[in-house]
């Protein structure tokens, strides 16, 4: 399938609750979960947890962060998950680490995750990079499998298939919306605008300006609303380059979209199938 489910939704749940909703994802058909990390559980943690908790179900940090750990841990803990589970674990990187340049930080974290002396096995595994602007998008098919994307419209897929050539990996995270409140997906795009400037530089790079915040036409740009948009974007972003499409549900509250993803189960049947495996 060449869908997923990206959340962070498991924050502040009990786990018991959490493992219940992840095999229900595997259930409904779903090919991998997608863990986001800012003030829950650690990622890799988490992520042992789910795939315990699962058999077949692929999951993928989206991202770890790099700014909170150290690389010969990260490197420890990646080929740790991929030794238990064979194929089933996808390693994504990304964050922000005050005071230094995004490019030059990511490129000398990866020179010490790959100069890291470990006594686990090397178990292959998929590593991506939180990847937006042209440069970073490049050092993601340089140096890892591929970028994972979030928070972009579908010209931002197009451009970054062109950057990165036609063999690296690219995963593309898409906000939706059940139904047709808008105003939940406004919120969603509101919120990125007033506290990432890295997200407004990358609008910008597509011709959205501060004229645009707030406006149906940027909204509808990140946010697919109702079952019917929400196919056809993911189509979009196929066409487009995206090898994967994971599916972000905002609800507007904090509960597991158990329901919304239940709705969303066919999604995956109606576009053409590409495998995420590897």
């Amino acid at each position: 399938m060449s869908v997923g489910i990206w959340t962070f939704s498991f924050d502040g749940k009990e786990i018991g609750e959490v493992r219940e909703a992840a095999a229900e994802v595997e259930e409904l058909g779903f090919d991998t979960l997608w863990l986001g990390e800012y003030l829950g559980r650690e990622a890799f943690t988490q992520a042992g947890l789910l795939l315990a908790a699962t058999s077949r179900l692929k999951v993928a940090t989206g991202i770890a962060r790099f700014d909170q750990r150290e690389p010969t841990t990260a490197a420890a803990a990646g080929r740790t998950l991929a030794e238990a589970y064979p194929d089933r674990f996808t390693l994504g990187l990304g964050g922000h680490r005050p005071g230094t340049k995004p490019l030059e930080a990511m490129r000398g974290y990866l020179d010490r995750m790959d100069a890291a002396e470990l006594s686990t096995p090397d178990t292959p595994h998929r590593r991506l990079l939180a990847a937006l602007g042209p440069k970073m998008l490049a050092l993601a098919a340089e140096r890892t499998a591929g970028a994972h994307t979030y928070f972009v419209p579908v010209e931002h897929t197009a451009q970054a298939r062109e950057i990165m050539g036609p063999s690296a990996f690219l995963a593309v995270e898409q906000a939706v919306v059940l139904g047709s409140d808008r105003e939940i997906a406004r919120k969603h795009v509101s919120m990125y605008l007033e506290q990432a400037a890295h997200h407004r530089a990358n609008l910008r790079r597509f011709g959205f300006t501060e004229e645009d915040y707030g406006s149906d036409r940027l909204v509808d740009a990140l946010v697919a609303v109702g079952e019917d948009a929400i196919s056809a974007r993911v189509r979009e972003h196929l066409d487009a380059g995206a090898d994967h499409v994971c599916l972000q549900v905002l609800t507007g509250d904090e509960r597991i979209p158990l329901t919304e993803w239940r709705l969303l189960s066919g999604v995956g049947g109606s576009v053409r199938k590409r495998d995420f495996t590897g």
